[in-house]
């Protein structure tokens, strides 16, 4: 009887058992797809991506049942990378409609950007960084930096001191560093910043120099600042407020066998340099308002903003200002010289646009970012990185981001072509995936046309 009962029982547990018909699905696959590992350029043909909770699970050669999946993404003759960040972001603060911002932050995505670092703070986006993490907000991964810091809002050591160590209990990710600061009023942000033990970034006062804020060790430079001015030797006697446009007006004073001592200086202090490149390509270059104002990306933006856009390159480079496109030909050639020496012998490159920012729109601007790297001479290759390994690199997040392996974020671009054979590969999009959330080119494609039309009633 007892053998009876037992029999039964596993009669009954067995058919309790799922049929492989009625095998639970779950979790992501993306099938026979080539990956580009982005440390070294290689390329691993034919591999499949486990995606689960919104990591990779497991890098396979091969799947015997791609049924077992919940989701099947074609990877067949297709390309992926990981997510692109965007290391000089700006992130709209109030007022500002949940409509506009979560607009704003899905022209990031829709270009490849999965990480943003936000580079004037504000209380509203440190609650945003956290709704994004918990999935309550589509956008890509946010750090953020403090409110600004700058001539009008330190203007002693003691608020200095009192401002970094709010700024870093409030939980920013880093200090934003702009113009005006005194030089001793700096020099207190750096001992308190190293007190607390919060970096610090962006813009070089004049007051300061580059060499003493290379010294000084910002964890990154943006735009390049102070690097022009270091150029032009102290026999020229010039007076350090008049360099004009982020050095522009001491082109002509310049000595660039100085750069390479600059560049040290920067490798030594481990500084990243975000070169912003597209700026002075696009804003403060010999193009016209009306040319740029007829690319496709402009339809994303509210006619409001391009209209001052276009007010404000004319107030930098009309015909009622000092600018000269020879002049302009010799600083951008400058600023070449000073990007593909600092990628060559300097501590890193992060890739960066400063957008939303004159005729630079969000996410489309890498693009145009991407291209002046590729005119300062630097190699696919290191651009992808800069774009990838190095900002995990620089945020200590090399175990979260950053790379395509195993335990690390689902942060991926499914792309037609080769970036490393062609950059404009990146604007031929398949689909992005963020935190393991795939979202397909025909979704992107319909998403924007929605945040078009929400531009045009603005």
């Amino acid at each position: 009887m007892q053998r009876l009962i037992i029999l039964i029982c596993v009669i009954l547990l067995a058919s309790c058992q799922p049929t492989p018909e009625q095998k639970i699905k779950s979790g992501t696959l993306i099938s026979d797809v080539s990956i580009i590992e982005v440390s070294s350029g290689n390329i691993l043909e034919h591999q499949f991506i486990e995606i689960d909770s919104g990591k990779i699970k497991r890098i396979l050669t091969s799947v015997n049942d791609l049924n077992s999946y919940q989701t099947v993404i074609d990877g067949k003759g297709k390309f992926l990378i990981p997510g692109l960040a965007e290391m000089h972001a700006h992130i709209p603060s109030p007022p500002v409609s949940n409509e506009s911002l979560e607009d704003i932050l899905f022209l990031y995505l829709s270009n490849g950007i999965t990480t943003i670092r936000g580079m004037l703070g504000h209380p509203s986006h440190l609650e945003l960084k956290k709704m994004v993490a918990q999935g309550e907000v589509l956008g890509p991964r946010i750090f953020t930096s403090s409110p600004s810091l700058n001539g009008n809002t330190v203007r002693t050591p003691e608020e200095a001191k009192a401002k970094v160590t709010q700024y870093q209990q409030d939980g920013y990710d880093f200090l934003k560093i702009h113009p005006g600061i005194l030089r001793p009023v700096f020099d207190q942000i750096v001992i308190t910043a190293n007190e607390v033990n919060i970096p610090f970034a962006g813009h070089v006062p004049v007051d300061v120099g580059i060499r003493h804020a290379l010294n000084s060790g910002y964890s990154s430079i943006d735009h390049v600042d102070g690097f022009l001015e270091g150029l032009v030797p102290e026999s020229a006697h010039a007076n350090p407020r008049e360099n004009g446009f982020f050095g522009y007006d001491f082109t002509m004073l310049a000595d660039t066998t100085l750069i390479p001592s600059l560049v040290e200086l920067s490798k030594n202090n481990k500084v990243w340099i975000v070169p912003t490149q597209s700026l002075f390509e696009r804003w403060f270059a010999p193009v016209s308002s009306d040319q740029l104002l007829k690319e496709p990306e402009m339809s994303y933006m509210p006619g409001t903003t391009l209209t001052n856009w276009k007010i404000r390159k004319e107030e930098s480079m009309g015909k009622d200002t000092d600018f000269s496109e020879v002049q302009w030909e010799r600083f951008n050639t400058i600023r070449l010289q000073l990007i593909k020496a600092l990628q060559e012998n300097g501590h890193g490159m992060l890739l960066g646009s400063d957008a939303p920012q004159l005729f630079n729109v969000p996410g489309f601007s890498i693009h145009h970012e991407i291209e002046g790297m590729l005119h300062a001479g630097l190699s696919p290759l290191q651009i992808l990185q800069s774009g990838t390994m190095n900002p995990a690199i620089y945020f200590e997040r090399q175990e979260e981001f950053g790379q395509i392996k195993e335990g690390l974020a689902a942060d991926l671009l499914l792309l037609e072509e080769n970036p490393l054979e062609d950059m404009q590969a990146l604007k031929k999009l398949e689909g992005v995936m963020i935190a393991g959330r795939w979202i397909d080119r025909k979704t992107i494609d319909k998403k924007l046309e929605v945040i078009s039309s929400h531009a045009e009633n603005q």
